[in-house]
């Protein structure tokens, strides 16, 4: 019997596969896109809510032809909030799931410890919630996008808010992680430049991330002589701290209490009458601050689709699609780096209006939203939002330089 070299045999394997697959083209294989949220937990509903978001917008696109003429898929994997298992994921998703792009992240130190791995995968990644300002700063690179507001720009507006109130004693309660100490950092650097007469007190709070008890933290504001307090705890965390802070008197007291990221509605949703009314609410997207055929469509699609109205983490998720779709038809290609050539300046019409992935840095120049919590929503089961501000995402942004990012 004659032996047959390896060579001669992959070339013969290779004859079998083609003819086996004559008519079959890459173009006909979809496009798919990996999914890194937190989706186990206390803080699974950010996780949640944007599955719903991009399942929304992967539903139109494809029932619209696709991009490229190719259906889009989704795989997901669970960051459990952890950047080890946000890294792990994006390998797998990479490697093995062979994704042609990322979107997630619902944790700043997720995002931290991930961001830097980015150039190794050479796919594009577009934060679609994590706010440290680091990624889009000094851990910046050319895979790494943010279609949501960042803690600097969301602080800005949040001191310009707070310059309007009576307090001059702050403090703040705020996760023990990137986030709640960045809130506090850029919040009190801005108030101070607008008005240098106010009092960052030493006496700051922050508890880790996923407490059960709030109640010291509760109870050392309310000793305190603080006149506002600035609150970036957040998801399931916030939902528990606001029931602990009703249960103590906390918003009897006369305080300026700003959540930093109150209005979002799963947060809402969950607390239902329970979040006071005239309190200080933030959200990166509030479904009925925008007035465009794009918001209109959206919003009524996902009330039809899921009954409740879209969060902030929803509105982005489901903008991201869109930005990969434009990305990607743009570079007439799905390759990694043609495609996050083709994000950098690039401009979309979304939800929240149009969004511009600025040069330089990677951030989009999108519009921090705050208001006043008011009665409850007569259809939706939630407070509506009073006195409600959209600022400029370019007046509340840092210039690139002030940044950090180095492209």
């Amino acid at each position: 019997m004659k032996s047959i070299s390896i060579k001669k045999l992959m070339v013969a394997m290779t004859a079998t596969a083609t003819l086996g697959t004559a008519g079959i083209s890459y173009a006909d294989d979809p496009i798919r896109i990996g999914g890194l949220y937190i989706l186990s937990g206390s803080a699974a509903t950010y996780g949640e809510f944007a599955q719903k978001g991009i399942d929304l917008a992967v539903d139109e696109i494809n029932g619209s032809g696709g991009i490229l003429g190719r259906q889009v898929e989704m795989v997901y994997e669970d960051t459990q909030g952890k950047a080890s298992v946000a890294i792990q994921a994006a390998r797998k998703l990479v490697y093995s799931e062979g994704v042609d792009a990322l979107v997630g992240l619902d944790s700043s130190g997720v995002a931290q410890g991930m961001v830097p791995t980015m150039p190794e995968l050479q796919k594009p990644l577009i934060i679609t919630h994590a706010a440290t300002p680091d990624v889009t700063g000094k851990l910046c690179n050319s895979f790494t996008y943010r279609i949501s507001v960042n803690v600097a720009q969301n602080m800005k507006a949040a001191a310009l808010v707070a310059a309007e109130t009576d307090a001059t004693n702050w403090t703040t309660i705020g996760p023990d992680y990137a986030f709640g100490h960045q809130s506090w950092e850029f919040f009190g650097n801005y108030l101070k430049e607008i008005n240098p007469d106010v009092n960052l007190m030493s006496e700051t709070n922050f508890p880790r991330f996923g407490a059960e008890d709030f109640t010291p933290f509760i109870d050392r504001v309310m000793d305190s002589d603080a006149e506002g307090v600035l609150i970036s705890v957040w998801g399931g965390d916030l939902v528990n701290f606001v029931r602990q802070a009703n249960t103590r008197g906390f918003f009897e007291k006369d305080l300026e209490v700003m959540f930093t990221v109150g209005a979002a509605t799963e947060v809402l949703t969950a607390l239902g009458e329970e979040m006071p009314e005239g309190v200080h609410l933030s959200t990166r997207y509030w479904y009925e601050a925008y007035d465009n055929d794009i918001n209109d469509r959206f919003v009524k699609a996902y009330l039809d689709a899921y009954g409740n109205p879209p969060s902030y983490n929803a509105e982005g998720a489901y903008a991201a699609m869109y930005a990969y779709k434009q990305a990607m038809e743009a570079a007439g290609s799905t390759e990694g780096p043609a495609v996050a050539k083709a994000l950098s300046g690039m401009s979309m019409e979304a939800p929240n209006g149009t969004v511009t992935f600025r040069k330089g840095d990677n951030q989009a120049m999108v519009s921090p939203n705050w208001g006043v919590s008011g009665p409850m929503h007569p259809e939706h089961g939630i407070r509506t939002l009073n006195n409600l501000q959209i600022f400029d995402g370019e007046k509340v942004a840092r210039t690139v330089e002030e940044t950090g990012c180095k492209l």
